[in-house]
């Protein structure tokens, strides 16, 4: 090596070859990309779930992500983290992944731009988004409209048999990436809109993964949604059946009438049912558990409706006695008779004055709707507030074998008032003393996860066991292999409202100020746990730490870091020129 710059130094034109290795090097790093992850929470490091389903794509993937244009720094932050994050997709897969970075309102008129607007947002659920940020500390605010996602196009290829011989058809699938779906809300300061890019960015390879993986796989699971005992149907579970029609493959089976439930359900759905299970039913969700199904309970444990509010000005809340308390119990859960308030909460109108001109309405913190808080699960971590009608709290009981894991929490401020509850209006008149919120951190939702013990072990006569062995379902006492459940002690969490001029709203829409939290996302992510073994969830757990730069500091100190990472290292490099100059004059002038 040394012989070797002895030759390069002696050489005339010795600059000309640096030059050449210099721009060589630069060539081979734009064709080559790699790097060294040194971050402690591994930012840059892809699940081997991730690599598994980008390795294992058949057919083009094309990426067109809307983060291309002029942006303030913050997002600018967010569109180079993605640029570099999908980089990686490509290093995986180079063959069958194309990465577009498009503005698709580029050079449009105002009429042209909101049909692409409204058609992004109707396709793909991917809304605008106005950014509000000054460039850098002291500039005025500006006003920018981007659209927050991507859509990822695929191709799938199968062959159709014709007469003439088998021909190779192609069907072109797409779904939308909405980067700030599901999010946690933030304010609109500098550090606040930091915050929010840092847990997209958190987040990047669970959704990109996730719309991946939904528009590639080619057998979806099957899901039960359970009728037979006043369960939600119709227009207040629009937004919840349709997903599950639109995601997978989907039929309703109806408890009472059918013989068992049959295994082929990959998870059962049970959406607030509002009539009494009898033990013949609670047998055949029991022994569809043991035979390994999921099950996603949402249940109401009192009454307590929205309607009955507005229709009748208040009502008692009481036992809705759905017979479910002993089944439960069994699984480690107990659902309490009680209903959560927390100061966390959604909105209602109050109207004030007297009728006519003279009335006032304004809105008004509801308590019995409280804004639950997700954990560091998968399921629910980074998530948004998920909206509460009248929740239950639970409790879990010891289960042998029985993991147990709490996904929605109330805030630090609530309270639980025991059954049966008068709720009224005259809630809303007296804004209420946070002294008697004194509750902290009460569960309203939990995933159970081990081999199930039947809630019916040494209960079951033999001629139950014979007709079910004449069914080719045989009796079980336990579940032969894992499986999950997750119990959510409000029924509501996926029910949506209605609106006159607008229709069944998305579940989660508070009616009366149009703000949507994060209800659906957690529903989807429920069923995905349940429905998906390839672990694509599991990266929803990623936490980035964020490390933000003190704005006073930066505006003190501001010449001083320039003349650091500015001149500082030009003078570095002209040093080391010299010494080099100087040190191989000194070995040479002999």
């Amino acid at each position: 090596m040394n012989n070797l710059l002895q030759k390069l130094t002696a050489t005339k034109y010795w600059w000309i070859i640096l030059l050449a290795i210099v721009a060589g090097v630069n060539l081979l790093a734009s064709l080559v990309h790699t790097r060294i992850d040194l971050t402690q929470e591994k930012r840059y490091t892809l699940s081997n779930a991730t690599k598994n389903l980008l390795r294992s794509l058949d057919g083009p993937v094309t990426i067109d992500v809307f983060l291309e244009g002029e942006f303030p720094a913050g997002f600018r932050k967010l569109a180079n983290s993605t640029r570099e994050f999908l980089q990686e997709y490509k290093e995986v897969n180079q063959r069958n992944i194309t990465i577009n970075f498009i503005d698709p309102l580029k050079n449009l008129d105002d009429s042209t731009a909101a049909y692409v607007l409204d058609s992004i947002a109707y396709f793909y659920n991917i809304s605008p988004y106005t950014l509000q940020a000054p460039g850098k500390v002291g500039d005025e605010m500006k006003q920018k409209l981007v659209l927050p996602g991507a859509v990822i196009h695929y191709r799938d290829s199968f062959p159709v048999q014709y007469r003439d011989g088998v021909v190779m058809e192609y069907k072109d699938t797409s779904v939308g990436v909405n980067l700030l779906e599901g999010m946690r809300s933030y304010g609109t300061q500098t550090e606040e809109m930091a915050a929010l890019y840092n847990d997209v960015e958190a987040t990047l390879e669970y959704k990109f993964g996730s719309a991946i993986e939904k528009v590639t796989t080619k057998t979806k699971p099957v899901v039960g949604y359970a009728l037979g005992h006043g369960e939600g149907w119709g227009y207040n579970v629009d937004d919840a059946v349709r997903t599950l029609a639109q995601q997978y493959r989907f039929d309703t089976v109806n408890i009472r009438t059918a013989p068992f439930i049959p295994s082929f359900f990959n998870a059962l759905v049970i959406l607030k049912p509002t009539q009494p299970f009898s033990d013949e039913d609670k047998l055949k969700i029991d022994q569809y558990l043991m035979r390994g199904g999921k099950i996603f309970w949402m249940v109401d444990n009192m009454y307590a409706e929205f309607d009955s509010l507005y229709k009748s000005g208040g009502f008692t809340a009481y036992d809705r006695g759905l017979n479910l308390e002993d089944m439960l119990f069994k699984y480690g859960v107990r659902l309490n008779q009680n209903l959560l308030q927390d100061m966390q909460s959604d909105k209602l109108p109050q109207i004030t004055g007297e009728q006519g001109a003279g009335q006032q309405q304004r809105l008004v913190d509801w308590p019995f709707f409280p804004i639950l808080n997700g954990t560091n699960h998968p399921i629910s971590k980074n998530l948004d507030g998920v909206r509460a009608m009248f929740p239950n709290t639970l409790d879990t009981i010891t289960a042998p074998g029985i993991k147990k894991t709490f996904l929605l929490r109330s805030s630090a401020n609530a309270r639980v008032l025991p059954a049966p509850a008068i709720i009224n209006f005259d809630f809303m008149q007296i804004a209420p003393d946070i002294k008697t919120f004194t509750v902290k951190d009460t569960a309203v939702a939990v995933l159970l996860e081990g081999k199930f013990t039947s809630a019916f072990k040494n209960r079951t006569s033999r001629a139950t066991q014979d007709s079910l062995r004449s069914l080719n379902v045989p009796y079980k006492e336990s579940s032969d292999e894992p499986t999950q459940m997750v119990v959510v002690a409000d029924g509501d969490i996926a029910m949506n409202l209605y609106s006159q001029m607008n229709g069944p709203l998305p579940m989660g829409t508070n009616l009366f100020t149009g703000y949507t939290y994060a209800n659906k996302t957690f529903y989807n992510n429920v069923l995905e746990y349940l429905l998906n073994p390839s672990g694509i969830l599991e990266t929803r757990a990623k936490s980035y730490t964020l490390r933000l730069l003190d704005p006073v500091k930066v505006r003190d100190q501001k010449a001083t870091w320039q003349f650091v990472n500015i001149v500082v290292p030009v003078l570095l490099v002209v040093l080391a020129a010299f010494i080099y100059q100087y040190v191989r004059k000194r070995k040479y002038a002999a």
